[in-house]
């Protein structure tokens, strides 16, 4: 589900925000789909529980899980998390590409590579 790496720079909690994210982008986590409790999470991921609910407080808080009280935590509707996200990627896309170009990137270099090719 969650893969955690301890030599990455970003807090752990983020880690888990940023996996719970693509699961979700990717479609692996579906609206109304119950996520593993804290504790659960927590002991699975053998970490501790506080790292876990910062994580779904922060998703909590940018729309892509909902808490019922005694139920739990489910994923919210994403059908417009997902297209904001989308469209997000793409400006940052947009972005590297035009700096790229600026730097002298071919126009068939970017193509390659989004297409998988050419990967230095």
């Amino acid at each position: 589900m969650i893969n955690l790496n301890y030599r990455d720079n970003r807090p752990i909690y983020e880690q888990i925000k940023s996996g719970l994210i693509e699961l979700v982008s990717a479609g692996g986590l579906k609206s109304g789909d119950k996520l593993p409790s804290v504790r659960d999470l927590a002991t699975q991921l053998a970490i501790n529980p506080n790292t876990i609910q910062r994580a779904y407080r922060e998703l909590e808080t940018e729309g892509y899980i909902c808490s019922v009280p005694g139920k739990g935590s489910f994923v919210a509707e994403t059908d417009e998390l997902v297209k904001n996200r989308r469209e997000a990627l793409l400006v940052k896309f947009d972005e590297a590409a035009a700096e790229l170009r600026g730097i002298g990137v071919t126009s068939r270099e970017l193509i390659d590579r989004l297409e998988g090719g050419d990967k230095k």
